[in-house]
């Protein structure tokens, strides 16, 4: 029963990603409000599509020069986000570009991709956010620089904060969490290790009462901040958040 429930759920999913790249083949002509809002419309029905319920609390930036900080979790994270905060432009690993559909739409969403293999490519992608935060954009990313377990944040690293600090530029932290009535912090979100795409896919639509919970905390300011030091008060930030919940 829940293979046929699964089954079900994916050809919804993947019925709304086709639908999502007609409608991201009509952006040209679309303002920015008009981009935002079927960003988010289209982010929120995927999260639902794949049979999570999606709770949001806190207030969201306006658009505006924000830069966004979440821990990382899931493959979904950027939809869950972006069901929240539309405007966010993403810095995301450039591994993501071989995902099926989705990684095109993931790219032309405007995404900002790093290879972090190579150390030098992120002082391209921390000029290219500082621009980007300069022209008022809003941007995201996920300073782990990988999925973690979702109960405690990794280390959170300084580097891509820089383009916050050299702009002085707000910093808006958000936490993710998904959770099952059974699970605090649901497993079957979880992407670590060997885990392939299309296995954790499975898992997340087979699951029972899935849900993420997004939570905007309140803006930090990076006024004469360290960037090592504001990255460890973010984790922390983050850390306290998972652990009350």
């Amino acid at each position: 029963m829940r293979a046929l429930v699964a089954t079900a759920r994916l050809l919804r999913c993947c019925i709304h990603v086709l639908h999502g790249m007609a409608v991201m083949s009509r952006f040209p002509r679309l303002d920015e409000a008009g981009r935002h809002a079927r960003i988010g419309w289209w982010s929120g029905a995927l999260v639902r599509h794949l049979g999570l319920a999606l709770h949001v609390r806190g207030t969201a930036p306006r658009p505006g020069a924000t830069l966004v900080v979440a821990n990382h979790v899931s493959f979904l994270d950027i939809a869950a986000i972006h069901a929240a905060i539309p405007q966010a432009r993403f810095v995301s690993k450039a591994d993501v570009l071989a995902w099926p559909l989705l990684g095109w739409l993931i790219k032309n969403a405007g995404t900002l991709f790093i290879e972090r293999e190579r150390k030098r490519d992120a002082v391209r992608v921390v000029h290219a956010m500082a621009e980007s935060l300069q022209r008022g954009e809003t941007v995201a990313v996920f300073p782990e620089g990988t999925t973690g377990p979702g109960d405690v944040p990794l280390p959170f690293h300084a580097n891509l904060l820089q383009a916050a600090i050299s702009t002085g530029t707000p910093v808006q932290p958000v936490v993710l969490r998904y959770a099952t009535p059974g699970e605090r912090v649901a497993t079957a979100a979880q992407f670590l290790g060997e885990t392939t795409l299309l296995q954790t896919v499975w898992r997340m639509a087979s699951a029972r009462g899935l849900a993420v919970h997004v939570e905007i905390l309140p803006p930090v300011s990076t006024a004469h901040a360290d960037r090592r030091a504001l990255a460890e008060h973010l984790r922390q930030l983050v850390a306290e958040r998972l652990e009350a919940a």
